[in-house]
Formats: C-alpha cells, sequence, structure tokens
C-alpha cells in the first residue's frame, strides 16, 4: 500500500515509521526544509519538501497513485484543505484526517473529503468512558464523515442481551457485531455465539441505527 502523509511532526512521523516497518511504500510532505534535514536520515521513506495545501506540490509529489492520505499537520486548516485536495482533485481512495482542536470535529466530514476523522482528546475520553461504563453505549470511532461509528456496550447484569444468540437478537441491517471480547479473550461473533453479562460488545454501526442498538443492548 502507497501512503502519503501531509506533516513531519511527532505525530506524522510516527505513523510513517510505523507503515515503513509494516512493509507500506510511504511519501512524507513536509514544507520545513530545516526540519526534513534534520530528521530525513532516521526514517528511510520518500521525503518531498513542498507545502501539501499546493495542488502543483501535490502534483510533482505524485499524489494520484497513492492508497491513502494522511493529513497529520499541526493545524486543523491545513488538514481540512489537504483533505479536500486529496479527494476532490486527486481522487484518493481513503483519507484520514488528524483533528488537533475538538471544537472543529464537526468540520471533518465526506463535504472536506475527509473518510476517517482522529481526534486524540476524543479518542482518549471514549477509552476512559470504555474502561469505566458498564451498561451504556460509548463510541470509539467514528466512519464516513460521522455517518458511521464503532461503538462498545459492556453488558450489565440488567440488558436485554444477556444470554440471547446474536442471531435471535434482531440486530439491524445497519449494524454488524464486529467482536466479543470475553475475560480478556476475543470471541469472533457468529449467529451461534450466545451474549453474557460483563461482555464488551463491539459494534459498527451507521448514525441512523444507533438508537435501535443501544436499545438492544443497554435496554431503555
Amino acid at each position: 500500500m502507497k501512503v502519503a502523509i501531509a506533516g513531519a511532526g511527532s505525530v506524522g512521523t510516527a505513523i510513517a515509521s510505523d507503515l515503513h516497518a509494516g512493509g507500506h511504500d510511504v511519501l512524507l510532505i513536509e514544507q520545513d526544509p530545516e526540519l526534513v534535514a534534520r530528521i530525513r536520515g532516521d526514517l528511510d521513506i520518500t521525503w518531498v519538501v513542498a507545502d501539501a495545501c499546493e495542488v502543483s506540490a501535490l502534483d510533482a509529489a505524485g499524489l494520484a497513485t497513492v492508497d491513502v492520505v494522511v493529513a497529520a499537520t499541526g493545524d486543523d486548516e491545513d488538514n481540512l484543505v489537504v483533505s479536500l485536495l486529496a479527494k476532490q482533485e486527486f481522487a484518493v481512495p481513503r483519507v484520514v484526517a488528524r483533528v488537533n482542536h475538538p471544537k472543529n470535529q464537526w468540520l471533518f466530514t465526506e463535504t472536506w473529503g475527509v473518510d476517517v476523522s482522529v481526534s486524540t482528546p476524543q479518542l482518549l475520553t471514549a477509552l476512559v468512558e470504555e474502561a469505566v461504563s458498564v451498561g451504556s453505549l460509548v463510541r470509539l470511532l467514528r466512519f464516513e464523515g460521522g455517518n458511521a461509528h464503532l461503538v462498545e456496550v459492556t453488558l450489565a447484569d440488567d440488558s436485554p442481551a444477556a444470554g440471547i444468540a446474536l442471531v435471535d437478537l434482531g440486530v439491524p441491517r445497519e449494524a454488524t457485531v464486529v467482536a466479543v471480547v470475553r475475560d480478556d479473550h476475543l470471541i469472533v461473533p457468529r449467529g451461534d455465539t450466545r451474549l453474557a453479562v460483563g461482555d464488551e460488545v463491539l459494534v459498527l454501526v451507521t448514525a441512523d441505527a444507533e438508537s435501535a442498538v443501544q436499545l438492544l443492548l443497554v435496554g431503555r
């Protein structure tokens, strides 16, 4: 997979390092030549010194040939511009954008070319809630501009889903149970998988079906 990353800060370089170690072809775009000169020796990837907010620079970097673009700069406006250009000008199949300030989260949608947005504060909040919340639905990640979520529910004693097999649960078509964690062991769910109190149930669900899933797993 070929991945282009905009921004060579700590986030961008960490992502580049991990993807490179995973065998992917990584292109890192950074407009600060001094920063590139300082760190390029530590990371054996393709470096481009350019402004990722300029169409000509992205064209010269070969953005039309990449599979994924990661907008990882420390500026939300720049990340939105990079995302929009990647999607509209170069038809990049997958665009992932970093959200620096949670108040800007609402902007990071398909309108701006963003397929997946990642907000560190919101992710940390979700992980804290996931660790301490039993009997409530917690959003872990959002996809498709907020139209789909990965949610988690730890089944409480009074969960209507406890003791019920997935095939009998009546999960809506717009939702899929993707994993069940029980006693620190991952269970790949099947139709005959019977849920139990204390199970951590992960569901990929559209925004429209989220309330129905909550009703099934949490109750009223």
